[in-house]
């Protein structure tokens, strides 16, 4: 079993035919892969992990807003205390990135380097549900229609994790901060 970000499944990496190259990770099979970035590329893109570029914090590290390939990115930068060696790390990514749904937040890349492990997510503009529900002014935005598309997206999300996909994943710590927000207020499971 194994577990990133609160995702739980029993498929093990070597089912899937996972081969790590240098600059990409391929998944053997038609999606599209899980790119590799370099440190360096990440250190510019996000100031050095500067703390103006800082959106926030969980249990398995900090977030970091940047820009990488003319793209926004959110950049999760994992505490150096996780015991999961490199190859658990990679193999775990790509189980990740082969969860594809409109209501899961999009695994973008990694990087593995030094005592460095980052994970690359889309941004999201709206950030966490919570910043919504629990502020007196930022709650009156979300409006009856908005709320059921907001219910109804983390519904569909959560049938195909533990349901519909090939993989069998269970989410396990589903909470409004772990449901983050496009421009467009479509809800991504994180």
């Amino acid at each position: 079993m194994m577990c990133v970000n609160g995702l739980k499944s029993a498929t093990t990496a070597t089912n899937n035919e996972l081969i790590w190259t240098s600059t990409n990770l391929k998944r053997g099979d038609d999606q599209p892969e899980l790119h590799f970035f370099e440190l360096d590329s990440v250190l510019i893109a996000t100031n050095k992990f500067s703390i103006t570029n800082k959106l926030g914090q969980g249990g398995f590290g900090h977030v970091y807003k940047g820009q990488l390939h003319g793209k926004e990115v959110a950049v999760k930068r994992l505490s150096s205390s996780s015991s999961q060696d490199d190859e658990e790390f990679r193999n775990e990514m790509i189980l990740i990135s082969k969860l594809q749904h409109r209501n899961l937040l999009k695994l973008v890349g990694c990087c593995i380097e030094i005592e460095e492990k980052l994970l690359i997510y889309e941004f999201m503009l709206n950030k966490s549900l919570d910043t919504f529900i629990f502020d007196d002014r930022r709650r009156e935005e979300l409006d009856w229609v908005i709320r059921f598309n907001i219910i109804d997206g983390i519904a569909r999300g959560l049938v195909y994790l533990h349901r519909d996909s090939s993989l069998r994943v269970i989410h396990r710590d589903l909470k409004a901060s772990n449901i983050l927000l496009d421009e467009k207020m479509t809800p991504k499971i994180f």
